[in-house]
């Protein structure tokens, strides 16, 4: 460790490990603060890799398979004797998994360069040319470092509720939930949202009887009404009881039980589950990262306010990720890092927060990009849309996977495309092809005129731009060109 860096990054999460690496590439003395101690080791990567993205998507696959293999391989031909599921052995995976990618960052910071200080990381001072930051150790050996240059990457943290405190075993956060010993009998969670769905989704393939909780009048709200519609439709199917508009007023451990009480438009009801997950979203982790009189300043929201490039008030002072406005998502945060390492670096880059997509990893996935048809009307577009239901491909139906649909959202005047939603197989996927129409101002004729390969489930996305005029060749539309 030096004393004096050209850069300093406090988080070493997706955001701030990638713009530590950067920084390193063009020749800035770097180091990278991450004080995360996970199962006893001092560890990079954040809240995705360590507790959310990747292990959520270990235990989420290992489900898949248990699940299929129990209900789909019959017809397919394929006799199985008794399905077991060791709960031990999947989370034994998941954390190797884990476990191989955090060690892989650690890598690839040595590899370039970039000083690792196992700490916690404090903005004292931005407001003069030299920053000032002080680095605690885990030891608690505390030591004041120089830099020309701070970004703050430090992450976000899962939102707490009063009437719902975790106790770390019977009422727990996502944290906890990835490591439940065996599948609840009766799951309760609370918030429908990506990390409700996701981790639900899981334990009910594992045998819980699963019971998700959503305040909100309508389910998954941020997404296309379509598409949110035909997502509820089919995890409801799959046997998640998924109850809108009902708000929890309180939550406790009782006998070894959690007595769940809640407001369903002014009438009480009382349930009882052997585990509760609170899952209502997360927050901007700023704890010991801002000195008092440090000179940042936050929202009324609690976040670092930053401009379009993740510019502070403070020169030379970055803020990327979830300590900003916009979406909590790692893939967000990487770009944001970026972006703010090349401006540093005189060049200049830009993040296109329109074109952020989203997904859900569920079964099937949902996931979309750019305005949803209700956003579009709203900002004045005279709207066209096109939808394709995934019944109707061949290669969706070959794998078992026809449940769902594609659908395009479009300005009727211009043709310009200004959304792609789905939920369907491989939809995380499949919607990179609506990310890189919108990057290049696509029309909805572009998609028209590609040509998809047969079969595929992509073929889908062009059935669904040519549905926008009426044109779909494998559904029977009244709209005729």
């Amino acid at each position: 460790m030096k004393n004096s860096y050209d850069l300093v990054v406090i988080g070493g999460g997706p955001g701030g490990y990638e713009a530590a690496i950067r920084a390193a590439q063009l020749g800035f003395s770097t180091a990278c603060i991450e004080k995360r101690i996970h199962k006893g080791e001092p560890a990079l990567g954040g809240t995705c890799l360590n507790v959310g993205c990747i292990p959520s998507k270990a235990l989420l696959d290992s489900s898949h398979r248990y699940e299929a293999t129990r209900h789909e391989l019959a017809e397919h031909g394929i006799t199985t004797g008794d399905v077991a599921i060791d709960v031990a052995k999947m989370l034994e995976r998941k954390d190797s998994i884990v476990k191989g990618l955090t060690a892989g960052v650690a890598g690839l910071l040595k590899g370039n360069g970039v000083d690792w200080l196992q700490g916690v990381g404090t903005l004292l001072d931005g407001k003069a040319a030299e920053k000032q930051v002080k680095f605690t150790a885990h030891d608690g050996t505390e030591t004041t470092i120089t830099a020309k240059y701070v970004i703050l990457a430090a992450g976000s943290v899962p939102i707490e509720i009063p009437v719902a405190k975790t106790d770390g075993e019977y009422i727990v956060d996502s944290t906890g939930a990835l490591e439940f010993k065996e599948a609840p009998k009766r799951l309760g969670v609370i918030g429908a949202g990506v990390i409700g769905l996701e981790l639900g989704s899981v334990w009910r393939r594992l045998g819980s009887e699963v019971v998700v909780y959503e305040a909100m009048p309508e389910f998954l709200a941020v997404a296309d009404k379509d598409i949110s519609k035909e997502a509820a439709k089919l995890l409801k199917k799959q046997g998640l009881d998924i109850r809108v508009d009902t708000k929890v007023t309180n939550a406790e451990v009782v006998n070894g039980e959690v007595v769940v009480t809640t407001d369903v438009k002014g009438e009480t009801k009382t349930e009882t589950f052997d585990k509760l997950i609170v899952c209502v979203g997360r927050r901007a982790y700023s704890e010991a990262l801002l000195a008092d009189g440090c000179g940042i300043e936050l929202t009324e929201r609690g976040l670092v306010a930053v401009d379009d490039q993740c510019k502070t008030n403070l020169d030379g002072v970055y803020a990327i990720g979830d300590l900003v406005r916009g979406p909590m998502l790692a893939h967000k945060a990487m770009e944001e890092g970026m972006m703010a390492v090349e401006r540093i670096h005189g060049e200049k880059a830009q993040v296109n927060y329109d074109t952020i997509i989203s997904v859900i990893y569920t079964h099937p996935e949902i996931a979309w990009v750019g305005l949803t048809e209700e956003q579009a009307k709203a900002r004045g577009h005279e709207v066209k849309t096109g939808s394709f239901s995934l019944a109707a491909n061949g290669r969706a139906l070959a794998q078992g996977e026809g449940q769902g649909l594609i659908k395009v959202v479009a300005d009727a005047k211009t043709d310009r495309l200004l959304g792609m939603h789905m939920v369907g197989v491989g939809a995380g996927d499949i919607v990179h092809q609506g990310m890189i129409a919108l990057e290049f101002v696509s029309s909805v004729e572009d998609l028209q005129l590609m040509t998809f390969a047969h079969p595929t489930v992509s073929e889908a996305v062009h059935e669904a731009a040519l549905s926008a005029d009426g044109r779909a060749i494998h559904a029977i539309q009244r709209k005729k060109r």
